[in-house]
């Protein structure tokens, strides 16, 4: 919805967890700040206006690398708004092929989110490859984790 009062405009939008509050004037530069359950969250167009996700990679299990596959879990926790999206890199570059990922979760708890991501390949493309989870949200910095097979015992 928009509001207008004198020289400043005010326009919010509603979800069932959060609202986004845009203010701007003619003589003041467009503020945006995020109000989540539990009160202000933060303000401005800074990185302090959101919460960057925790990533954890898991391996695959030694049970399943037996049956010629590996299936890596991105965890990512405890980030707002919902907006962000977990991607993937094998070696160094995009890969999009055996990955899928879950929506957003809100955590009733304290109002931030936290989603998955599952990338599958096959044993041969695991061998001494590294994998990174990589978190990203528009134009902000991405937060990252990386695994490789030398890392985890016993594979």
């Amino acid at each position: 919805f928009n509001v207008q009062q004198g020289a400043l405009s005010y326009c919010a939008a509603l979800t069932v967890s959060a609202f986004h509050l845009r203010v701007s004037a003619a003589t003041t530069a467009t503020q945006s700040v995020w109000i989540r359950a539990g009160g202000l969250f933060g303000g401005g167009n800074n990185e302090n206006s959101l919460v960057k996700p925790t990533l954890t990679v898991l391996p695959p299990s030694s049970v399943e690398l037996q049956q010629g596959k590996a299936t890596l879990v991105c965890l990512a926790n405890k980030g707002f708004p919902s907006d962000w999206r977990l991607s993937w890199k094998v070696d160094g570059s995009s890969w999009s092929s055996g990955v899928s990922q879950s929506p957003g979760l809100l955590q009733k708890d304290d109002g931030l989110y936290s989603w998955s991501s599952t990338l599958t390949l096959q044993d041969d493309q695991w061998q001494k490859k590294t994998v990174t989870c990589e978190a990203t949200m528009d134009s902000q910095t991405p937060v990252s984790q990386t695994l490789s097979r030398e890392q985890c015992t016993g594979q």
